[in-house]
């Protein structure tokens, strides 16, 4: 069975290869991708951006290679910690507290916060205005870090968003009344529409700087060092800058539900084959995983039940976030090796819908009659053989709709696995929500792909049942 499993993964991780050159030493670096102008996906599909165009620039300067993984703000500094990049670049601010995990390139950028309202509000004009209001800020910016050092003098509640559009959103519909932000994010997505208006002058704020563990990757640290001090004496440095600093918004791009939906097609079905290639591999496995520990729970050997309950119970009985959390940064980290992203989903969501169908098939088992299995060991059979030849034929019959219930189940919680920076449908739809900042329809087209799917499978299982039910299947 394990030997089974490992060969399914590696056949789901080969399907992502690394397309980078073989020249010079290639680096994994992570970084957000929901964060323009910094780093974004554009409507080719490509990773843009200020942190990506200098890091390339810096990596062609230097003779290295770079392989970008996009997993959000959060999940890019926790794999930075555990281990599983080389080095973190994603708008990151030097801070005294960073300093003691990580090693900081020279600054690359000086950043400061800015306050923004909804178009329209004149409510709010100052931060005296804020008391006993609602104030959104983004996870490790800033902005977030301003917005608390004057939170307990304005008096406000803050409430926190892990990505930029979310937290736009909110304040556009009036949950929340303020934003702050860096002033280059807040002031590009002003320009390029996003429904907020700046009120305040910026904020004196940090610098922004490239990141590697401590004490690892000294060689990676210097090359950006010397090549940033080549690409500012050369004024590469400042055309990037002025490249997206000085951006309007594009008039490209076409407008509409419609004209949506046929630009983000391309990236929207590769997100859906990643989700339909995790839930389809998770579930191989699952099932192989579900019939043992299912078995398990049915042993007349204690030791066997007591290791399926275990099982089950762990794996029913924490969050799947958490599970991915732990398999993507705990064990890498406690064990030192390396994993990716798509091998820590399909380990997750394996072991997780694999608890599951244990107990569909601990039910299936359970609901044929017991006189079946008393009527197969007094022909001479034994258990094991009854159990195989007798009663899971009958059972597996009974438990084809909860299988295929599960199937749409795993299908959804796909979507959780973006957190770990899995480029599947949801994390499609959050990156080119990061570009264009049409969250509404954007999620509609999200949702309506994800109904469609959802519905085909609900009709197969609905016609599986009636074949049961009539005695045809």
């Amino acid at each position: 069975m394990l030997s089974l499993a490992i060969a399914v993964i590696s056949v789901a991780s080969f399907v992502f290869p690394n397309l980078t050159s073989a020249e010079g030493k290639t680096y994994t670096i992570a970084t957000d991708i929901t964060f323009a102008p910094f780093e974004f996906q554009d409507t080719n599909g490509d990773f843009v951006g200020i942190d990506i165009d200098l890091l390339n620039a810096i990596a062609e300067n230097q003779g290295f290679n770079v392989e970008i993984k996009p997993l959000g703000f959060n999940a890019a500094v926790q794999a930075l910690e555990s281990k599983q990049v080389d080095g973190v670049i994603a708008g990151m601010s030097i801070t005294d507290e960073r300093e003691r995990k990580f090693d900081f390139s020279e600054p690359y950028f000086e950043s400061g916060v800015v306050m923004a309202i909804a178009e329209g509000n004149e409510d709010i004009a100052s931060y005296e205005d804020l008391k006993g209001k609602r104030v959104a800020v983004k996870t490790g910016t800033e902005g977030a870090s301003f917005a608390q050092s004057i939170q307990d003098e304005y008096g406000f509640k803050i409430v926190t968003f892990d990505d930029s559009a979310n937290m736009y959103d909110d304040v556009k519909t009036g949950n929340s009344q303020a934003v702050f932000d860096d002033y280059p994010v807040l002031a590009y997505g002003v320009a390029q529409g996003n429904g907020l208006q700046i009120v305040t002058e910026k904020e004196v704020g940090g610098s922004y700087g490239f990141a590697v563990a401590k004490g690892e990757n000294g060689e990676l640290l210097e090359q950006f060092n010397d090549g940033l001090a080549n690409l500012e004496e050369s004024g590469e440095y400042q055309e990037i800058l002025d490249k997206y600093l000085e951006a309007k918004k594009s008039t490209d791009t076409e407008n509409g539900f419609f004209g949506l939906l046929k630009e983000s097609f391309p990236s929207l079905m590769k997100g859906l084959q990643m989700t339909l290639l995790l839930t389809v591999v998770s579930l191989v496995i699952a099932s192989i995983l579900g019939i043992l520990f299912g078995l398990c729970r049915v042993a007349h050997n204690a030791v066997l039940r007591a290791i399926g309950t275990i099982y089950v119970d762990i794996f029913r009985g924490t969050p799947l976030i958490v599970q991915a959390f732990f398999i993507y940064f705990g064990l890498p980290a406690a064990l030192d090796f390396r994993i990716s992203a798509v091998t820590a989903g399909i380990i997750t969501l394996s072991l997780n819908a694999g608890a599951y169908m244990a107990e569909i098939v601990r039910g299936g088992i359970e609901s044929v009659d017991k006189g079946q299995m008393e009527a197969a060991r007094s022909l001479g059979l034994p258990y094991k053989t009854a159990m195989a030849k007798v009663i899971l034929p009958q059972a597996i019959r009974l438990m084809i709709p909860s299988i295929i219930n599960q199937f749409i189940i795993t299908l959804k919680d796909t979507s959780i696995l973006s957190i770990i920076g899995i480029n599947e449908l949801t994390q499609s739809g959050k990156i080119i929500i990061a570009r264009n900042l049409e969250s509404f329809q954007m999620w509609l087209i999200v949702g309506v792909m994800y109904f469609i799917i959802i519905m085909i499978l609900t009709k197969v299982s609905n016609r599986m049942e009636r074949k049961i039910q009539n005695g045809k299947a």
